[in-house]
Formats: C-alpha cells, sequence, structure tokens
C-alpha cells in the first residue's frame, strides 16, 4: 500500500534532505509585454467604489481581454498592447485601469510574484495585495495553474510605472529583509531586550506552526519561536535581539536563521547600527494594536534626557520614514523629540491606526523620558501638518501648544492615492456612510484648538500643499483663538531644508507655552464625533452620545468660588463632570441647557448627568456593555485589538476557498499598509478562550463559519446562504454583500467585525477593502448587492450606526 505524503511535508523533505543548500535553479520571468485599458474603477475613502472589472469577476461574467475589445459599457477605453521600457516597467500617461498579464505553465507549481506599482492585484481571479507606492519589497507566493494564468493588475496612473516579475524554483520557505524593522543599539542603554521584524514567505500548501529565529549579534545567540505563517502567503515575524555585548558605534552584521522543525530553512544578514547616546536614534517596541514589532525616532536630548523636561512629538509627512522625521531636527538642550511611523511612510494619514500608533508612542515616550506633562508639544510637517491639525483636535487638552507645517486640515479637502473623503451628499443613505467619517472632519472640531497654542508654519510658495490651506484655518482660528501665531515663510517650497520643520521661532513659540492644569482651566469648549476615538478635554467627559457619530459639543463654563457651572450641550445623552476640585461637602449648583441641577459634593470624584427627553438628571456610571467611550461602533474598531482573522471551513468548496482568500488578501494588505501582523485561523481551530481578548473579524457566514454560532448569536444581523435577517427585516437575495460588527457579548471594549454574503456574487463584491484607507467611513453596518461596483449606492439594501443598546434603530 501506498502512502501519499502531504506536499508541504514532501516540499520540506525535498528541501532538507535531498536539495543541498544553495542549489536551487531560481529561474526569473519578467513580464514584458500585456495588455492595458484605463478609466475603469474609482476607489475612494468610503464604501461606495466604482469597478466593472471586478463587478465581472465577483458575477462570474469576466472574459479574458483582447486587444480592442471593451470593459465597461459606460467607458470608450479598450484594452491596448503595451510594452515594458528599458527598464521594465510598464508606462503611460493612463490613469484608473488595469494591466492584464500572463504566464504559461507547464506544470502546477508555485511561484513568486513581485508587481511594484500596483494598488491590487487579481492572480487567476483570486485577490491579492498591491506595492501602491512602487516600494518593490511586497513579494507573494503564488499558485500557477498548468496552462495559461491570468494576472489583473489594478493601478491608479502609470506614471511612475509597473514592473512584474515572476520567481519560479524557489525555496519553499524564504526570509525576505529588505522591509526588516530593526532597532539601533544605543550604547549606554539597556540593549539586552531589544526586537526586530522580518518577512518569511511561506510558498507551502500548510501553515507553519513550529517555526523559530536564531539571531546572532556579537556571538550571542538569541532564539525565538514564530507565530504561525499561513500558506502560500507572507507574514512579518518578530524576534527577540541581545544587544548588550556591543561596545562600539558603527554597523554590526547581525546573522537571522528560520529554523522550521529544527532544520535550518533559510538564513540572511541584515545590518544593525550601535549609536552614541547623543546620535538620532531608532527605538522598537511591541504594538497592542496588533501585536507587531513597530519603532520611533528619537531626537535625543542635549546632554541627556532629564526627568521634567519636554516632549516633542513630531509627525511626519508622505513617504517620510519616521527617523527621517527626526533627523531633520537638530537635537534640543530642553527636551526630546519622539517620531511614529504612522505604521508606514504613507500608513493612514495619521488617522485610524496612524491615530493610536502616534498616541501609542506618546504613551511610550512619556514613560521612558518622563517629561513634564505641562510641556508636551505636537508638530508635523504635510501628512503631518494634516496630522498635527488632526491629532490636536482630536485629543484636545493633551498639548501645550501644537505646530502644523505646510499641512491640510482634512481628508474633504485634501486627497492623495486614497482620493478624498467626500464632503457630503444630496443622497440620504450616502450620508449615512459618510456620517461615518465625521471625527476626520477637523473644521467641525476646530473650537478644540482653544485648548493649545497653535503655530501655524507654511512656505508661501508650496505647490504641493497650497499655503491656502494655512490662511484658511488663520481666519477660522481668527474667530475664536486668543493665542495663535502665523507664519508664512518667503520664497519657500514645500520643502526648504530643515527649517521647513526645525523653525527656531516655531520651538520659542513652544517654550512659551505650557499646558494650563485642570484646576486651573474654568472654560471648556469640546466636541467629538466617537467617543471611543475622544471623549475628554480636562474635567469634561462625553461618554455616551444621543447620535452616534454625530457631532457631540459641550460649552461650559465653572466658578470654584461660586460653586456654580453652567453651559450648553449638543447630542450628548451621558455626560460627566469630574467635580474634585470643589471642596467635600460643597452644594454645587449647574445650569446646562436652560435646567438647574443641584447636588452636594461627596467623596464622588465624578458626577454622571443623564439625559432623559428633553430634561437632565443625576444618574449612574454608563453601562460599560453599552455604547460609549470604551466602545462605539463602526466596522473598523474591531481592528484596533490585536485582530485575529477567522474564515470559514464549513462551506463548499467555492465558499471555503473565498473565505481563505479574502483573509489572506486583507492579512497581507494591512502588512502593507501598516507594517502589521495578524493572526489567520480556520474556524476549526479558532478557540474561544484563546482569544478572549481579541477583536475578532469573521469571513462567511452563518452556513459557511463554524465560528458564527458561539459568536454571533446574539447579533442583531444574521447572514446565511439565502438571507441577510436584520431584526425583523429579512432580504432574501442570494448576492447580497455585507460588513457589520457587532459587541463582543463576553467583553466591553472589544468587538466582532463581519466580512459576509448570502451568495458568492455577494461574498467576491465584498472584497474591496477600502476600510483600511486612512479616514473612510464605514458606519456600523453595510448590507449591499453585487451591483455595488456598477450602481453604487442605488446597490445600497441598509446601513446606519446601532442604538446604545446595540439594538437597531426603530427607523432604518
Amino acid at each position: 500500500m501506498k502512502t501519499k505524503l502531504p506536499l508541504t511535508l514532501y516540499l520540506l523533505l525535498v528541501y532538507f534532505f535531498i536539495i543541498p543548500q544553495g542549489s536551487y535553479a531560481q529561474v526569473t520571468h519578467t513580464f514584458s509585454n500585456g495588455l492595458i485599458i484605463q478609466n475603469q474603477h474609482r476607489y475612494g475613502r468610503e464604501v461606495i467604489f466604482n469597478d466593472h472589472l471586478a463587478y465581472q469577476l465577483a458575477v462570474g461574467s469576466f472574459e479574458e481581454p483582447k486587444e480592442g475589445g471593451k470593459v465597461s459599457p459606460v467607458s470608450d477605453d479598450s484594452w491596448q498592447s503595451l510594452e515594458a521600457d528599458e527598464s521594465g516597467k510598464f508606462r503611460g500617461r493612463l490613469r484608473a485601469g488595469y494591466l492584464y498579464l500572463t504566464y504559461d505553465s507547464d506544470k502546477k507549481q508555485a511561484g513568486l510574484l513581485r508587481i511594484s506599482g500596483s494598488s491590487m492585484t487579481y492572480v487567476n481571479g483570486v485577490p491579492r495585495a498591491g506595492d501602491i507606492y512602487g516600494d518593490g519589497w511586497l513579494y507573494l507566493p503564488v499558485t500557477l495553474e498548468k496552462g495559461t494564468n491570468k494576472i489583473l493588475a489594478r493601478f491608479n496612473g502609470l506614471w511612475s510605472g509597473i514592473s512584474a516579475e515572476l520567481y519560479l524554483d524557489q525555496k519553499p520557505v524564504l526570509l525576505k529583509t529588505e522591509d526588516a524593522t530593526l532597532p539601533d543599539i544605543v550604547l549606554g542603554q539597556n540593549n539586552e531586550k531589544l526586537m526586530g521584524a522580518v518577512v518569511v514567505v511561506n510558498s507551502t500548501s500548510k501553515p507553519i506552526a513550529n517555526a523559530k529565529m536564531e539571531v546572532n549579534l556579537g556571538g550571542r545567540t538569541t532564539v525565538s519561536a514564530l507565530p504561525t505563517i499561513p500558506a502560500m502567503t507572507i507574514r512579518k515575524v518578530g524576534f527577540a535581539i541581545n544587544g548588550s555585548d556591543i561596545a562600539t558605534a558603527g554597523e554590526h552584521t547581525t546573522t537571522l536563521t528560520l529554523q522550521v522543525g529544527n532544520k535550518p530553512a533559510d538564513s540572511r544578514e541584515v545590518i544593525l547600527n550601535g549609536r552614541k547616546n547623543t546620535e538620532h536614534y531608532k527605538q522598537t517596541f511591541i504594538s497592542e494594536i496588533d501585536g507587531s514589532v513597530q519603532y520611533y525616532g528619537v531626537a535625543p536630548q542635549i546632554g541627556g534626557g532629564t526627568p521634567g523636561s519636554a516632549l516633542f512629538l513630531s509627525v511626519h509627512g508622505a513617504g517620510v520614514e519616521a527617523i527621517g522625521q527626526a533627523r531633520a531636527y537638530k537635537p534640543k538642550d530642553w527636551g526630546t523629540l519622539v517620531a511614529p511611523t504612522n505604521r508606514r511612510p504613507r500608513g493612514f494619514n495619521w488617522e485610524d491606526w496612524g491615530r493610536l500608533d502616534a498616541m501609542e508612542v506618546l504613551e511610550i515616550a512619556k514613560q521612558k523620558f518622563k517629561p513634564d506633562p505641562a510641556r508636551i508639544y505636537l508638530t508635523g510637517h504635510s501628512m503631518g501638518g494634516h496630522g498635527t491639525w488632526y491629532l490636536g483636535a482630536t485629543f484636545a487638552g493633551q498639548w501645550a501648544a501644537i505646530a502644523p507645517c505646510a499641512g491640510y486640515p482634512t481628508l474633504m479637502g485634501y486627497g492623495s492615492a486614497d482620493g478624498k473623503i467626500p464632503e457630503d451628499s444630496d443622497n440620504l443613505t450616502e450620508k449615512t456612510l459618510l456620517r461615518a467619517s465625521n471625527p476626520s472632519n477637523t473644521i467641525q472640531l476646530a473650537k478644540n484648538y482653544k485648548a493649545a497654542g497653535v503655530y501655524i508654519h507654511h512656505g508661501d510658495s508650496d505647490r504641493v500643499v497650497s499655503v491656502d490651506y494655512a490662511r484658511q484655518m488663520r481666519g477660522i482660528l481668527a474667530e475664536f483663538h486668543p493665542d495663535f501665531s502665523y507664519y508664512e515663510y518667503p520664497g519657500g517650497s514645500h520643502w526648504f531644508g530643515d527649517e521647513s520643520v526645525d523653525w527656531a521661532p516655531l520651538f520659542d513659540y513652544f517654550k512659551w507655552h505650557t499646558l494650563l492644569d485642570e484646576k486651573s482651566t474654568h472654560t471648556i469648549d469640546f466636541s467629538t464625533a466617537n467617543t471611543a476615538v475622544s471623549s475628554s478635554n480636562k474635567w469634561i467627559h462625553i461618554l455616551q452620545q444621543e447620535k452616534p457619530l454625530e457631532y457631540s459639543r459641550i460649552h461650559i463654563k465653572r466658578d470654584l468660588g461660586t460653586k456654580q457651572l453652567n453651559g450648553t450641550t449638543e447630542n450628548i445623552s451621558i455626560l460627566g463632570i469630574q467635580t474634585r476640585d470643589f471642596q467635600l461637602g460643597d452644594t454645587l449648583s449647574l445650569e446646562v441647557d436652560g435646567q438647574t441641577l443641584s447636588w452636594r459634593k461627596d467623596a464622588t470624584e465624578m458626577i454622571y448627568l443623564h439625559r432623559q427627553g428633553n430634561n437632565w438628571a443625576l444618574g449612574s456610571k454608563p453601562d460599560t456593555s453599552h455604547k460609549g467611550a470604551l466602545r462605539n461602533g463602526t466596522f473598523k474598531e474591531p481592528f484596533n485589538n490585536r485582530m485575529v482573522f477567522v474564515y470559514g471551513t464549513s462551506g463548499n468548496k467555492a465558499e471555503n476557498e473565498w473565505a481563505f482568500n479574502k483573509a489572506r488578501f486583507d492579512a497581507e494588505m494591512w502588512y502593507y499598509r501598516g507594517n502589521g501582523a495578524v493572526d489567520m485561523v480556520s474556524d476549526r481551530e479558532f478557540d474561544l478562550g484563546k482569544y478572549g481578548d481579541r477583536g475578532i473579524i469573521i469571513y462567511g457566514n452563518a452556513d459557511t463559519n463554524r465560528a458564527w454560532k458561539p459568536l454571533l448569536d446574539h447579533s442583531p444581523i444574521q447572514v446565511t446562504r439565502s438571507a441577510v435577517t436584520m431584526g425583523s427585516e429579512v432580504l432574501s437575495q442570494d448576492d447580497l454583500g455585507a460588513y457589520f460588527m457587532v459587541p463582543r457579548k463576553d467583553n466591553d471594549t472589544h468587538s466582532i467585525a463581519v466580512v459576509t454574503g448570502t451568495g458568492l456574487k455577494g461574498l467576491h463584491t465584498a472584497n474591496a477593502n477600502q476600510y483600511f484607507a486612512g479616514g473612510s467611513g464605514f458606519p456600523d453596518y453595510v448590507i449591499f448587492t453585487a451591483d455595488l461596483p456598477i450602481k453604487g449606492v442605488e446597490a445600497i439594501k441598509a446601513t446606519g450606526f446601532y442604538q446604545n443598546d446595540w439594538s437597531f434603530p426603530s427607523e432604518k
């Protein structure tokens, strides 16, 4: 009797025991000709998108491209042949299109595909991540079928070109170090527990669950167990580095050896730099967002950091590395500067996970450098100028002063590769979709800037980010801000040297400003659009909204002498007021929205006001299981908490393939956009106890994913192969797709996001993942038909926000 070995085991046996190390006859196929078509899609920072080709792939009507053929009935553009230039790039003044490539394989085999310059790729109809910024380090293992393999690379523009290579006969498991995240070794600091990360490529058909990374630096070896690397994809893995034996500045060669089953699978060398403690340096850490290794740049304080000094948080522009941002500043004698990454040089525009990264680094820096809490400052350039406007408004009361340089205030007014957020719509459904982007609108939050000094710095000849944005904000601030400064650098372009950011008058302005402490703050203007993003300013806490994601506002004054408070509110359901600055036994009087409330100050520091109809009443602490400051919804929220992707395997072959492919696509895009790493597990492997403190992303429906019942039996939305049920409403169609979230019933802070559909058409339409675009708005739930890519908002069947108890609103 013959036993057939699993493909993974066979490949690893061949690699380890039959083929000598280094004897792989690697073959590179460079694509030199293809077909190209433009004006076929529009993707932006919202749920709605337009893409006739994606529609055809989803519904099964896609036909092989031929020269002169068309895709969209509403476009005159057709497929045209195009050859790569001498550099191997397909170029042209083309936009919003697809490049079609083919490869004829004489057998079924694995290959390593590198396409640089595309926003995403379909390989034989399967979605894979794209290298939209042309970084050149995204290598994806793909399955090549015997015969013709069809590749569609979506692009935004071809000005910079697309290059495409296919690598064959590679090792089944590889290390890739081009995108390494590595620390500097700062002499004089404790370097025993440093962290680094590189990419592991798994070109086998099974996950690798027993890998280790051996790191040799300066003769000292450290071994780290690695997380599971899913089949036929990549994962950036973190590992420990012991740099305690390094005593000299300069380059230090470090050897990384990947071990699979205690056998060496691949080895690479990387360079770690020893830095004097007076030099700019990189510091790595493990992020609480997803457990991945990230870094921040540091411009150290002259003479060494001393507790009680200032701390400057500087957020970089698009395409700029955090260490490059830090190096743009000369060290200061009165504080330390730290520069977070935004998770990537372009990342998330300092919104969403870029926002979380910035604030995570700020907290780490506070612990490490122990600054004076009254002397924490925020600044940034270009996209980081936007980040300064955005973070400054979102986290009012945390900055002594902010200084946006060459910045634009909103993603509504200024777009990038992901486009702009639409400012408004006459369509009520699209209005609801766009409401999820309200936290991005700093203009609506502008009065939050009252809490800090503001210095605006912009070149008057900037052709990248017009000085008109600075003038716009100067005009807005002039209406209410008592303490802002404005400077246009004569003849200044977008970047006119380090003075674009390291501008002496700007830091003089910082030095003149300290954060007013809570006890000395008696008037507060505060607004928020999402209490789980931003809920407080000093002693005021907006704890729950009446209408989720609409703007909630309060203007309030207090007098510690007369023990009176008076204010007005808008869209607040539960308000918290910190009263510790009053004396025990004081009788406090609050006039709010024309109503007067009185109470006697006791040992309770926070009082809670609940709005009941048109009236306010003293009440209890908010129910933490409801919407509020801990968790407030939107589909993207579950991705914040060490998410785990759970793909279904209990459907038919096509449904199971979709679930794995979609989860892998999202994991690859998260890696590319967010330098991140995700645990991907099947529904069979999912253990509720093991992942009790995680955000969970479900792929599939109640018929195809075994994790559905234990996780989603309480969900007001239920999806099967044949219908979507929303409360009492049933949509019986086999072409529906959906994105929705619900809270975890066993956790007061974490949630579950669901990517689902009633049939394959709807499931494939849900492949689009603009939810990873910074600032994009996704409400609590969106239900759509497979016509979404061609009909837009007309294909939305239902969308909106749950009520505060997570039930459906009475009117959908």
